[in-house]
């Protein structure tokens, strides 16, 4: 197996290029899918993220479309969302230096007409979102019967995104007699499938098992109550641990992301925080990532939409605030932390509700996160009546997912009031509403 980038017959500008980027030798995903790609071949290629996949498929695409030739876009990369797009673009320009090849990124979130000036001037290699690209494409900007390669990087994102009929509108409006290539880091059975339908006698490269964390990122799991005492254990974190120097919290949904930063810049002012999520504006967004590399910002807290191909070295650390839904998006939020063989430890904090996506995560990934008790200095706030409320109904509602015959605490309660076998009573009840009081919830800690 190749242990050099020489051995790849790459030409001299391309070595020079790797060798700017500090890259000394290819990693086990380059090794494999390099030489493949090199004789054409179709790749369907799993590795976890942070492994070097955008090497691997654009160094070989510079040196098959070798120069600048026509004004149309010879080689397609699509991208799940314009972060990775972004990205994925500044990877190729950085590759293609010493080259004359033309490299342009179009995206959604910013209005088109700067994106059509620059399709204008002529192209060889186009980075795209799908939405963008079959929008410029209908109202005639680009021309697609000279694409030689075809990349979708990250495609298990794009199905989850809602993608899947712009992707099959691009493949019927692309030339069939081209190569492609399909990276991610898991690969579901539907996945394969699509690969089935466009992939022609792929090759499959799997460097790790599927969804497998990296072996240099160490894990813990903090069972918590409530929202306030998952603040309270983030503050312990941020404040008291020197070793969380540079950090990533992701949360679930955007308030959730609101809220955090709110808390976090009234502890530390701007200048220690940026908030990454769907509603902020794209200069936004892309001011906060430029100043979460740059160093300028110790802590970006930010929803899933940052969790893939955003490539920020020396996190050294990562805080799942909540527990992802999409369990595939576990892998690639610890995936921010322990790149390029550096190591890294990611967090995760569960309230009661959550412990079931942990279970199926842990069955994802083949492991059981471990387990850290809370720490004594960190205050365990009793949990308000509504989250309690809410908390109950969403473990109801994950009971009836694996037992449909299951009619929930919430009905049982019900029949009771009406036989007259309970009172109401509006009073709030503890945390675990078995009459445990707060201060039991560490020793209860593990029962979830």
């Amino acid at each position: 197996m190749p242990n050099s980038f020489e051995s790849f017959s790459f030409n001299k500008q391309i070595l020079n290029a790797i060798q700017d980027a500090g890259y000394t030798q290819p990693t086990p995903i380059q090794q494999k899918a390099i030489p493949l790609i090199m004789n054409g071949q179709d790749i369907l290629g799993i590795a976890q993220t942070g492994t070097g996949k955008t090497a691997a498929y654009i160094l070989p695409m510079l040196m098959k479309l070798k120069y600048a030739q026509g004004c149309d876009v010879r080689g397609l990369i699509i991208a799940p969302t314009r972060e990775l797009a972004m990205q994925i673009h500044q990877n190729a320009v950085d590759y293609a230096k010493y080259t004359d090849l033309r490299i342009q990124v179009i995206f959604g979130g910013l209005g088109p007409k700067r994106q059509i000036e620059a399709l204008s001037t002529g192209l060889d290699i186009l980075i795209a979102t799908p939405g963008r690209f079959m929008d410029l494409y209908l109202e005639g900007y680009l021309v697609t019967k000279k694409i030689q390669v075809l990349v979708l990087d990250e495609a298990d994102k794009m199905m989850d995104m809602g993608f899947m009929p712009q992707i099959n509108k691009i493949l019927e409006i692309i030339p069939k007699k081209r190569q492609n290539m399909l990276f991610s880091a898991t690969m579901s059975q539907r996945i394969e499938k699509l690969a089935e339908n466009f992939l022609l006698w792929p090759t499959k490269i799997e460097v790790t098992p599927q969804a497998t964390p990296a072996d240099t990122v160490t894990q813990a799991l903090y069972f918590v109550p409530n929202f306030k005492t998952k603040i309270n254990l983030l503050k312990h974190f941020v404040e008291n641990d020197a070793e969380v120097a540079k950090l990533i919290v992701f949360c679930r949904s955007r308030s959730n992301a609101e809220n955090v930063y709110k808390f976090l810049l009234r502890r530390f002012n701007d200048k220690h925080v940026k908030v990454l999520h769907a509603n902020k504006g794209q200069n936004t967004r892309i001011n906060a990532i430029n100043a979460f590399k740059n160093d300028e910002v110790r802590i970006l807290v930010a929803t899933d939409v940052a969790a893939r191909g955003i490539d920020v070295s020396n996190v050294s650390h990562v805080i799942n605030f909540d527990v992802p839904i999409i369990y595939e998006d576990y892998v690639h939020r610890i995936g921010r932390t322990g790149r390029a063989l550096n190591t890294g430890i990611a967090i995760t904090f569960c309230n009661p509700a959550e412990n079931y996506f942990i279970n199926k995560i842990e069955k994802l990934i083949k492991q059981t996160i471990p387990i850290s008790p809370i720490p004594k200095t960190v205050f365990i706030e009793e949990t308000p009546y509504e989250e309690k409320q809410t908390i109950d109904r969403e473990i109801d509602n994950q009971k009836k997912k694996e037992n449909p015959d299951f009619k929930g605490a919430f009905h049982e309660k019900k029949l009771s009031n009406q036989k007259g076998d309970v009172k109401k009573s509006n009073k709030p009840k503890a945390f675990s509403g078995k009459g445990k009081t707060v201060g039991n919830y560490k020793k209860n800690a593990k029962k979830y």
